[in-house]
């Protein structure tokens, strides 16, 4: 079985492709801006186009666009391929790509979230979740940053606000998508936003 891997949710733009857990070949690259225009020629540029019986797809949080253009094209991808799309969340690739540098270390994730704030989770040794996503104050994600490593777009910032650690500040890729555990990969696509949209709807009987 081939997977795609699709990762869109944040600065990095990131693809590979698997035969079952071998890495075929995979992309990975710091856009900012431009995800639309360059992820669909990416996978083009993959063997056989990129086809695959499966697609994972990031499902945040990070970028509100980033993470819509990832989900959109997994799900027309899967539609004309007929494969299976699932979703996984983004922190838990961070820290998966944290696990590559300090095998069964726990770790803290922080990535840059929206006004100034940043999103914040604790990963145990074996690569599980020990809190639900938040986003924080740096100042207070280093008050909550228990572990040695803090690894993410944020990183540096929280450790050095901490004053103690070690500082990891990666991007999630593509290529290491496949040692998430499992038990965090869903079929469930819903966007995982970390905070509440900034835009809200007007209360029914304001004046």
């Amino acid at each position: 079985m081939r997977t795609l891997v699709i990762e869109t949710a944040t600065q990095a733009c990131s693809i590979a492709l698997f035969d079952e857990t071998e890495l075929v070949t995979g992309h990975h690259e710091v856009l900012g801006r431009g995800h639309a225009e360059r992820l669909i020629p990416l996978i083009a540029e993959l063997p056989d186009k990129g086809y695959a019986d499966r697609i994972l797809v990031s499902l945040g949080p990070g970028s509100f666009t980033g993470v819509r253009i990832g989900l959109a094209a997994a799900r027309a991808l899967g539609f004309a391929w007929r494969a299976q799309v699932q979703g996984y969340p983004t922190l838990a690739l961070v820290n998966a790509v944290a696990r590559h540098r300090y095998p069964e270390k726990p770790c803290c994730v922080a990535m840059h979230g929206g006004h100034g704030e940043v999103f914040f989770q604790t990963f145990d040794s074996a690569g599980l979740p020990k809190e639900e996503v938040q986003s924080l104050a740096p100042a207070l994600a280093a008050e909550q940053a228990e572990v040695a490593i803090i690894a993410g777009t944020a990183a540096e910032e929280v450790q050095f606000t901490r004053g103690h650690g070690i500082a990891a500040p990666i991007y999630p890729d593509a290529r290491l998508a496949l040692t998430i555990r499992p038990e965090l990969i869903s079929s469930e696509l819903s966007p995982v936003y970390g905070r509440a949209p900034d835009a809200k709807l007007p209360q029914s009987g304001a004046s």
